[in-house]
């Protein structure tokens, strides 16, 4: 009875919110009514931003959007009979109606995410489970591999419970044989270099027969050879903090029919768009909405899933699905969706266990992201989450977000070229007034702000989520068509680690982004030329002009992301606070490390002279480690020598090459995951809407003006010279 009551109590409200919100209003009292909503949202926020008067809050922000919905469907669609204005027209709707959708999921998944969990487990419990630890490898470096297989052979564990797989997809028996000579010989090379490093580092190396099914046939392989309990993952530039299956492995003994706890991917060093525009130490990383909000909402509805890396898995659920899914080329979520259908569930723990390296030059950060939106496509294609059997109502919606929010190439396609459409041809792709389309659209943009200020405040700041869209989406949309075209034809393809810029330099792919920025500006010419010669239009010029203004700024701003910086560094140092002994010959000098990263540290020096150093002068580092090393001494190689506040210092690179080498820069960086959730908590500043805008407006004209600095440059540095200075040097 009392359910019966609910439901029409939620009845009522509904028919009620239905009715106003398609309740015949004038231009001025919508204008109210929007600015009544907007005010109300404010002042709520000041309040709190949790609990019900966040949900209610987001209800009046929704009510705003609906009204716009409703607007665009009943009143602005061009007529049918003029298809040049009805189909770009319903093309530009269809784009709307998407992202009005997508918005409504992502407050279903995010509008209560669950609180972050924390289990920690001792290393000495006996109940422990066995773990089996996975590190799969293709075309990584030895050195990069030894970072990580030395940090998961010193997690706190017991030793006789842990082992360590390096599993070798780049040294198989296929490629071996290679009728490539040169390439078989790579590969015969690579074989025994890791079979060495994995012998040397206390782990075992495994490798198969034939490259299939890409990272999923390679870990499957591993599952007939491996004997745990548990099976934790960690892709080759993924090393774990020493606590990381403290806080982990603990979940799967309260919940028997728990099949993955997964934690946030860290990483170590800026992607291309943060580097480039220098917002990697002050703004939240664009993986942090993800990890840091999404996954937390989909863990409150049982959806959480596997993310290839920095995971643990149960053994007995992947043997019910006979081991991980490899029909996409994102095992990873497929195999989660094909779990969780099977009635297995999932924990997501909020905390970074890990700390990785993310594509370091524009060209790979965009294959990765190429790769990622052609697998959920696949994963839309070939598993269809809303219809798959098994899964609740919630999961359903929570797999629809996460597979067809990869579509967002194609809308930001349309509102790319949707101004332009009338701006340039006079096409008509909506009908209605320059007043009603700013009135409406304005109050629906504004409260879609507050909406995403309100969900994401401290993860994601105003119009990044919109530069990120654009400057993957231009080549993310041909990667959908191909696959849209034909799902199965994408392979699995490795995304680049380690890498460096040693010069400055544009991008490979930034050609598109210039021809969309030039043409955007031949775009604000023509809103001034139709100003000019149709004033009786100017309200719908100005409108459009406007749109078209607002593209430009994102697209200027993409110039700076295309325009590559020099960086030589590969990753982040973190804060670190070690003593230590700097070895100058037979001279040990107390010495303080300050902060370290997997390739070098800064050195505080007490009692010593400047003079008495210098660059490339090779020293010896002594310090106490967490696991056990024969001899606990680093060589490294004086890069600089500079004043600190406490003496001098010295910036310093590691020259490893034993693997007690590897397990003391493992202690080093990550023997304690609190210095992780220190910076990241640094960056999670809400900046709000308006100090945001204003913020990415400085951004954008600066970078616009940088990005044409390196285009100028590079035509200087292509431009012949003369016949008279060939030669000159």
């Amino acid at each position: 009875m009392a359910k019966l009551a609910i439901g029409l109590v939620w009845g009522l409200v509904t028919l009620v919110v239905i009715a106003l919100i398609t309740l015949p209003i004038n231009l001025q009292a919508h204008l109210v009514a929007g600015a009544m909503v907007v005010g109300l949202m404010i002042i709520l926020k000041l309040f709190t931003r949790q609990g019900v008067w966040r949900q209610i809050a987001l209800a009046l922000g929704t009510s705003i959007v609906l009204r716009y919905a409703y607007w665009r469907t009943t009143s602005t669609l061009p007529p049918i009979n003029q298809p040049e204005d009805f189909i770009p027209g319903l093309l530009v709707y269809l784009a709307e109606m998407y992202s009005i959708f997508m918005l409504f999921i992502s407050l279903f998944v995010v509008m209560r995410p669950m609180a972050p969990r924390t289990l920690k487990v001792s290393s000495s419990d006996p109940d422990l489970p066995t773990v089996d630890v996975f590190v799969p490898t293709y075309n990584e470096d030895a050195a990069l591999l030894a970072t990580t297989l030395a940090s998961a052979r010193a997690m706190d564990y017991p030793p006789e419970k842990l082992t360590v797989w390096l599993l070798d997809d780049g040294g198989t028996v296929q490629k071996r044989n290679s009728d490539n000579l040169e390439a078989a010989h790579e590969a015969e090379a690579r074989h025994v270099e890791l079979q060495k490093l994995a012998a040397d580092l206390d782990c075992r190396y495994l490798t198969r027969e034939r490259n299939e099914h890409a990272k999923a046939g390679n870990m499957n392989n591993a599952l007939q050879h491996a004997t745990g309990e548990l099976v934790a993952v960690f892709d080759a530039d993924h090393a774990p903090a020493r606590d990381f299956l403290n806080y982990t492995v603990g979940y799967f003994r309260e919940t028997p029919k728990l099949f993955l706890v997964q934690t946030p991917h860290f990483f170590l060093n800026p992607d291309p768009v943060e580097r480039n525009l220098r917002t990697f130490e002050t703004m939240p990383s664009e993986n942090e909405m993800f990890y840091g909000i999404i996954q937390r909402g989909l863990d409150k509805w049982d959806a959480s899933f596997f993310c290839g890396s920095a995971a643990v898995l149960r053994r007995a659920a992947l043997d019910q699905t006979h081991g991980f899914s490899g029909i996409s080329i994102t095992e990873d979520a497929e195999t989660a969706l094909e779990l969780h259908a099977s009635g297995w569930s999932s924990v997501y723990v909020d905390r970074p266990l890990i700390a990785g390296l993310q594509p370091a030059t524009f060209t790979s950060f965009i294959g990765q992201r190429s790769r990622w939106a052609q697998g959920m496509m696949q994963i839309l294609r070939f598993r269809f989450p809303p219809g798959k059997r098994g899964l609740s109502f919630a999961q359903r919606l929570c797999y629809m977000s996460s597979t067809l929010f990869w579509l967002f190439p194609i809308t930001r396609w349309i509102f790319l070229l949707a101004p332009l459409c009338y701006l340039f041809f006079n096409l008509e792709i909506f009908t209605a007034s320059g007043a009603e389309f700013l009135a409406y659209t304005s109050s629906y943009m504004l409260v879609n702000l507050m909406m995403q200020n309100y969900l994401y405040g401290r993860f994601r700041w105003p119009w990044i989520s919109e530069l990120y869209e654009f400057v993957q989406g231009v080549y993310l949309l041909p990667a959908l068509i191909s696959v849209i075209l034909n799902p199965s034809k994408p392979t699995f393809k490795v995304t680049a680690k380690n890498e460096s810029l040693d010069e400055s330099r544009i991008s490979e792919l930034a050609r598109p982004f210039y021809i969309i920025f030039f043409v955007l500006l031949a775009g604000v010419f023509m809103t001034v030329w139709r100003i000019y010669t149709e004033p009786y239009k100017a309200d719908v010029a100005l409108v459009v002009g406007g749109w078209n203004l607002l593209n430009i700024l994102i697209a200027g701003c993409a110039l700076g992301v295309v325009s590559e910086r020099q960086e030589s560094r590969q990753s982040r140092r973190v804060d670190v606070k070690r003593r230590c002994e700097l070895i100058i010959g037979d001279r040990a000098v107390p010495a303080t490390i300050e902060d370290a990263s997997v390739g070098g540290a800064r050195v505080n020096l007490v009692g010593f002279k400047a003079q008495d150093l210098e660059r490339d002068m090779r020293c010896v580092l002594r310090f106490k480690t967490s696991v056990e090393v024969s001899d606990p001494s680093l060589p490294i190689n004086i890069r600089s020598v500079f004043a600190s506040p406490k003496g001098i210092a010295i910036g310093c690179r590691y020259e490893p090459s034993l693997p007690d080498h590897f397990r003391m820069i493992a202690d080093l960086v990550f023997v304690s995951s609190d210095q992780w959730a220190k910076f990241q908590w640094s960056r999670r500043v809400n900046i709000g809407i308006l100090r945001g805008t204003i913020w990415f407006i400085g951004l954008s004209l600066y970078q616009t003006g940088r990005g044409l600095g390196y285009l100028v440059r590079s035509f200087r540095r292509e431009a012949p010279k003369p016949a008279g200075e060939k030669g000159a040097a």
